[in-house]
């Protein structure tokens, strides 16, 4: 789809995009571009990925007096997501250490780049999924003012499973 959009407009469209399976208590995620994946637990950010732009290459590779002009003028330069010419990078991980309380978030920067890790994890922490997204997407657009991106995100929450009450089988009696 992003490569027809491509043909029809004359323009390089691309999409960033994250992903995430839960199975019992393995989670396993994978993401491209800008969009992030956080897992939160007990209030806190124990995981996040890390941004496909050229900011967060040149941070890893130690130029971060680079990194720092490259996030101020060039913070959405992405070398690698959907639909882009660049040899496509999709980062997976995992984790088999799932608990009763765990928060997942995966948002797109319109979301994400109005808030720190600390903040993202309290309201995680503190509120049902349906509220979380309503603060947070509530939240994103006061900060943005108008300027922001698109705003999408997907919060998975995991609770103690229900308990399923136990039926024992009447007793046969021969006659």
């Amino acid at each position: 789809m992003i490569r027809l959009t491509a043909l029809s407009s004359e323009k390089e469209p691309h999409s960033t995009m994250a992903a995430l399976i839960v199975k019992r208590d393995v989670a396993i995620w994978a993401h491209a571009g800008d969009s992030r994946l956080y897992l939160c637990r007990a209030g806190r950010v124990t995981h996040r990925t890390v941004d496909h732009t050229v900011a967060s290459q040149l941070s890893a590779e130690g130029r971060h007096a680079e990194a720092e002009v490259a996030s101020q003028h060039y913070k959405n330069v992405l070398f690698s997501a959907l639909g882009i010419r660049h040899e496509l990078k999709i980062d997976i991980n995992e984790t088999r250490d799932l608990r009763v309380g765990d928060a997942f978030l995966l948002a797109s920067d319109g979301v994400w780049a109005y808030f720190d890790d600390t903040e993202i994890a309290s309201v995680l922490d503190r509120l049902s999924p349906s509220e979380a997204s309503k603060q947070l997407v509530k939240l994103a657009r006061e900060r943005a003012a108008g300027r922001g991106d698109n705003l999408s995100l997907a919060i998975v929450k995991l609770e103690a499973p229900l308990e399923v009450p136990k039926f024992s089988a009447p007793e046969l009696q021969a006659t």
